[in-house]
């Protein structure tokens, strides 16, 4: 018949058992029912600075480990997990905040479990720790890292370089059929001339922040900032429209009051949207590449947006065509136009905006109305009545 296992047997320094404890490079020790320190393993001595004869026969409680978790909780007065695991039979693993004899916390990697006697009567509780210092830091590190470039790089680049970082290798140039998005602050150029770099650039992020927001929430992805413009791509069309019309109609309209109330001018923009394929691939050198979209559908985006008029957007017949009936309605037929690189001009179809109070453009910039020019320009987007449009005759509509 075999031995019961007693308290006295977890507490001695010269048996196997403890042998084998003092080989372990984590830190153990055992604590009777009243949660008085058994025994303490060579991995707790150097993990907590602490030796074997200091903790002998006190608690934890008693100004040695003083655990906390991570809401700085005091874990050894009032839900230590040692005395939850004596009590109910449950193992347990927590990151909890010991203290160090040196007077400093430090994370470790805790599991907690009771000891049974041969008859199962619970007689003690263990505690396995590791210090896990050097992965909490390099943990805060990439968390900080990620967060600082992902201001820097779409979040579709992001998620796909991370993912090269795990399997290894780049990703393999793919045909896909997307929205694409064009956002140009109007004027920007003479707006730069008659102003400092610190008001020019408070201004851009003004802008590209709220469009950032804007982008996100309607399931978009940012390409890319290009000086005073901003790519985004979509899968579906109709969040594209979504977005364009939220950023025209609410979220610029508010930044602009915001603006008006401190003094300064208004900001507005162009809007250019266009769907089709693009390729979608690492472009660049072996030590510099841009995961991103480009072909003919990008370039027409960007085209169809320099071609519009102030504070309004213009899509593409390939982008109306993918539109749900309720956003397709907020669209009128303008005219066709010949974008470069296109053998036919593409129809093209403009926001018709609601009951909109007209603004004053950026210096350098005349409003569009009715036969008067854009930049010293004749606009080339001559409003045509959508009843007077009709299949093969668009040439001969009357232009109003």
């Amino acid at each position: 018949m075999s031995r019961i296992l007693t308290i006295e047997d977890l507490s001695r320094r010269d048996n196997q058992l403890s042998a084998v404890l003092d080989s372990l490079y984590d830190g153990v020790y055992i604590v009777d029912k009243n949660r008085r320190i058994l025994f303490w393993n060579r991995g707790a001595e150097k993990i907590t600075g602490y030796s074997a004869d200091e903790v002998a026969g006190r608690r934890c409680s008693a100004n040695i480990l003083n655990h906390i978790d991570s809401d700085g909780t005091l874990l050894c007065r009032s839900a230590c997990p040692l005395l939850k695991a004596i009590q109910t039979g449950q193992e347990i693993e927590a990151k909890v905040y010991p203290l160090h004899k040196d007077g400093r916390r430090f994370p470790t990697l805790t599991h907690v479990a009771p000891i049974r006697d041969e008859r199962g009567k619970i007689i003690a509780g263990i505690e396995i720790f590791r210090d896990i210092t050097l992965e909490e830091d390099f943990r805060h590190l990439q968390e900080k890292f990620s967060a600082l470039i992902k201001k820097y790089v779409s979040a579709a680049t992001f998620d796909e370089v991370m993912t090269q970082a795990r399997v290894g290798g780049d990703e393999n140039p793919s045909l896909k059929d997307v929205t694409v998005l064009f956002i140009d602050i109007v004027g920007f150029t003479a707006y730069s001339e008659t102003r400092s770099p610190a008001e020019v650039v408070l201004m851009l992020n003004e802008v590209f922040g709220i469009c950032e927001v804007i982008i996100r929430t309607y399931h978009g992805d940012i390409d890319k900032y290009m000086g005073d413009s901003v790519m985004a791509v979509f899968i579906d069309a109709n969040d594209a429209i979504e977005a364009a019309v939220r950023i025209l109609d609410k979220t610029l309209v508010q930044m602009n009051t915001h603006r008006r109330e401190q003094g300064l001018e208004p900001v507005h923009i162009r809007i250019g949207i266009n769907s089709g394929h693009v390729i979608r691939g690492n472009v660049g050198s072996a030590e510099r590449k841009d995961l991103t979209v480009i072909g003919d559908t990008v370039n027409a985006a960007s085209r169809i947006q320099s071609m519009t008029d102030p504070d309004t957007i213009a899509i593409s017949e390939a982008t109306y065509g993918r539109l749900h009936a309720e956003n397709a309605a907020l669209f009128t037929f303008l005219r066709k136009v010949t974008v470069k690189g296109k053998e036919q001009p593409i129809p093209i179809f403009q926001y018709r905006h609601g009951n909109r109070e007209s603004q004053v453009v950026m210096p350098g910039i005349v409003h569009f109305i009715k036969g008067h020019t854009v930049d010293g320009e004749v606009s080339q987007f001559p409003r045509i009545p959508l009843a007077s449009v009709s299949a093969g005759n668009w040439q001969k509509s009357r232009i109003s």
